[in-house]
């Protein structure tokens, strides 16, 4: 569902955005083109290949990037830190296990009693 709706919104975006530019003297010559730019501006990528021209394409591109932050940055802060989380899990229970196979190897071999 979120997938459809953002492939939605790109292309709702991509295609106002043709529109605000057509007539202008930009770049944006067909609607795929547009469409594209619409995802690498909403992935915050940015190549920088393509920019709009016109004031109200200008504001479409506004909207596009805080779309972007809002729908694709703020959440790996979160995917990030549940990462990290379970790393640390994963890293403590290894030492673990290494340290109850040193010990049970310096039991077996008299070193501790």
């Amino acid at each position: 569902k979120q997938w459809y709706q953002r492939r939605v919104a790109i292309t709702a975006g991509g295609t106002l955005l043709y529109y605000c530019e057509t007539g202008q003297d930009s770049k944006f010559s067909s609607i795929p083109e547009s469409c594209w730019w619409a995802i690498v501006t909403v992935t915050t990528v940015g190549y920088g290949d393509l920019a709009p021209k016109s004031t109200p394409g200008r504001l479409i591109g506004s909207i596009a990037v805080v779309l972007g932050i809002i729908i694709m940055a703020l959440p790996m802060t979160v995917i990030v830190s549940k990462f990290t989380e379970c790393y640390g899990d994963v890293k403590r229970q290894n030492e673990q296990e290494s340290l109850g196979k040193v010990r049970a190897h310096a039991v077996a071999n008299g070193a501790i009693y």
